[in-house]
């Protein structure tokens, strides 16, 4: 009985979670189809009557941020960014795991200690260098992008590493590969868990975030991406158009959540994968 109760807890802990992450998902679908002035009046009614705009939000918003186009560049500059991160990260991660020395270990911790710089204490020095070295531009993001995810996904590809048994790789060197050809045929592909958990945050990571694209490409170039191209509906004074926000803001929540709910199973074991072992 008592072991009963305990998971009817949990479950209404679950179900009240639930409830306060999708409301927030609720509450902007609900006002993306509202006119403007009722969004801030009357949040919390349903679209109905003189309260439904219909689509016009959503056509509206297309014409003001060229959102097609920032989505192509969101596109771009997420995907090279996670392959490269996976590529690079990965291929430290076994080296600095399987070559000891005191170099390996120093470039280890160095990686660990980046995860906990806030990125206000770099993004000044981080801008200054972006523009010493041409970085403002949609493959200089993905460059940024890679030196800022990069902490995270050494972390997690090393505590993988140290699980793999010595042996499988000393097979494959015995068969006459070579550390590279031990890495991408034999390694990689064990590594696949942890691979795809690393590719899932750093794409909700990159496609959500707003400030990096903002500072070191700008709203004055064409090559603006979707969170910036949506703070353009903020006027200079304040002036919002609230209904476009809504639509737009939907529009740009549903390639992630797609992708979320394709790989989700993938998150816990790739995370457990990842996890650092003696």
């Amino acid at each position: 009985m008592g072991k009963k109760k305990a998971n009817i807890f949990i479950y209404v802990i679950l179900g009240i979670l639930t409830v306060v992450v999708l409301y927030p998902l609720y509450f902007i679908v609900l006002n993306s189809f509202k006119g403007k002035f009722y969004i801030s009046k009357q949040p919390f009614e349903l679209p109905k009557g003189e309260l439904f705009a219909g689509l016009t939000n959503y056509t509206n918003g297309l014409e003001q941020t060229g959102l097609i186009e920032a989505a192509g560049w969101s596109f771009f500059i997420t995907i090279v960014s996670v392959v490269l991160i996976i590529f690079f990260t990965s291929m430290t991660a076994y080296y600095v795991t399987r070559v000891k020395g005191k170099t390996t270990s120093v470039l280890y911790y160095l990686f660990v200690f980046s995860m906990v710089v806030p990125f206000q204490m770099v993004m000044f020095t981080m801008v200054d260098l972006a523009d010493k070295f041409h970085l403002r531009n949609p493959l200089g993001m993905c460059i940024l992008y890679l030196g800022f995810g990069a902490g995270l996904s050494v972390f997690m590809f090393s505590g993988f590493v140290k699980s793999i048994p010595l042996e499988i790789e000393e097979a494959a060197m015995i068969d006459g590969c070579n550390p590279l050809q031990t890495y991408f045929r034999v390694v990689f592909p064990i590594l696949k868990p942890t691979a795809i958990t690393v590719a899932i945050l750093n794409v909700m990571w990159i496609w959500n975030d707003f400030l990096l694209p903002y500072l070191v490409i700008g709203i004055s170039t064409r090559y603006k991406t979707i969170p910036v191209v949506i703070q353009m509906l903020v006027g200079t004074n304040g002036n919002k158009d609230l209904g476009a926000l809504m639509a737009m803001l939907v529009l740009s929540i549903v390639p992630i959540v797609i992708f979320y709910m394709a790989c989700q199973k993938y998150i816990i074991e790739g995370v457990v994968a990842g996890a650092v072992k003696g």
